[in-house]
């Protein structure tokens, strides 16, 4: 295996269907009257604007098994099976909140029930930045930013949705579900690369 073949992969909200997890078991935890605030909003900006809201995500995600449990996001596992068709070796490249450390241990159970991941090595990193792939898929602009910022002619693909519905980079292509075929495409522009060539999306 060549380093420059890797496509790294996100878990939550890429792989990992923590939004609709989260959604389903803060529904659950509502008063008879209260607003059902998390139907499509961003969680990220409840979590900010309430602390109610966040003390119940803690509270939730504490729990044992949470992780571990997540449903598959099987249009993220599309694009898991393409790269591997097309060559690459997958590596799992996720972050796992500070104050539930059993997620780490969880994130890496909930892989290894995956069978297309069985063979992926499992990064747990704090700082995204620093773990190299030729292209990154993950839903989280900060990330893909931060991913970005040192790898400028990598490929970034970013599973659409309500949080990064404004998000755009030269580099990233948005994957709606519908458009595999352009996806596919640019990954394997990315794989025939040469190392020290910029990127060229088709």
């Amino acid at each position: 295996m060549k380093t420059e073949k890797i496509a790294l992969f996100d878990l939550d909200g890429s792989l990992a269907d923590f939004d609709g997890a989260m959604r389903r078991d803060l529904r659950s935890m509502r008063f008879p009257d209260e607003p059902d605030i998390a139907g499509d909003t961003d969680l990220h900006d409840l979590e900010d604007r309430f602390s109610y809201i966040r003390a119940r995500m803690d509270f939730i995600k504490s729990k044992r098994g949470w992780w571990r449990e997540l449903p598959r996001i099987e249009s993220g596992f599309a694009i898991v099976r393409a790269a591997q068709t097309i060559g690459y070796h997958i590596d799992i490249l996720t972050k796992a909140p500070r104050k539930q450390p059993q997620a780490w241990m969880e994130k890496v159970e909930w892989c290894e029930e995956q069978p297309e991941l069985v063979e992926a090595d499992i990064h747990l990193a704090m700082n995204k930045g620093l773990v190299y792939g030729k292209l990154l898929f993950d839903d989280f602009p900060k990330f893909m930013d931060q991913w970005l910022r040192h790898r400028p002619r990598g490929l970034g693909i970013m599973p659409v949705t309500p949080y990064n519905a404004e998000y755009s980079h030269p580099n990233v292509v948005r994957y709606d579900g519908t458009n595999t075929d352009a996806v596919i495409s640019a990954m394997q522009s990315a794989y025939d690369r040469d190392e020290k060539e910029p990127l060229i999306l088709p």
